[in-house]
């Protein structure tokens, strides 16, 4: 499989979209648009070992629920990201059997070399 989980109106999803050049056997999912299901969680969940990694602290929920003061757990996470689609880090790259989450230059490269 070869997907990419991100957000239209995210500009940094946009541009490493763009960077990536990505094939056209690469299927792009909006997640705004088209919710994750509990199995593409699993299955990326699968791929990470943890929901906590797949699970972005920038989100803007993440402030206002002040959620950095509970200690939460994978069940949490897991829970959080199916609630609202604003809690996944973005983007998250998959091909094959290795994810790539998140925007850093390194996780970046990393798929860029994996395409």
């Amino acid at each position: 499989m070869k997907k990419i989980y991100y957000l239209s109106t995210c500009d940094t999803c946009k541009r490493i979209i763009e960077e990536l050049n990505i094939p056209s056997d690469f299927v792009l999912q909006d997640i705004k648009k088209e919710h994750i299901t509990t199995e593409q969680l699993d299955e990326m969940q699968k791929l990470t070992e943890s929901y906590e990694v797949l699970f972005s602290k920038r989100a803007r929920l993440y402030k206002e629920r002040d959620l950095k003061s509970q200690n939460l757990t994978e069940k949490d996470y897991k829970n959080l990201i199916l609630e609202h689609y604003t809690f996944l880090k973005r983007p998250v790259i998959v091909i094959n059997d290795q994810i790539f989450v998140g925007n850093t230059k390194k996780t970046i490269e990393a798929a860029k070399l994996a395409i």
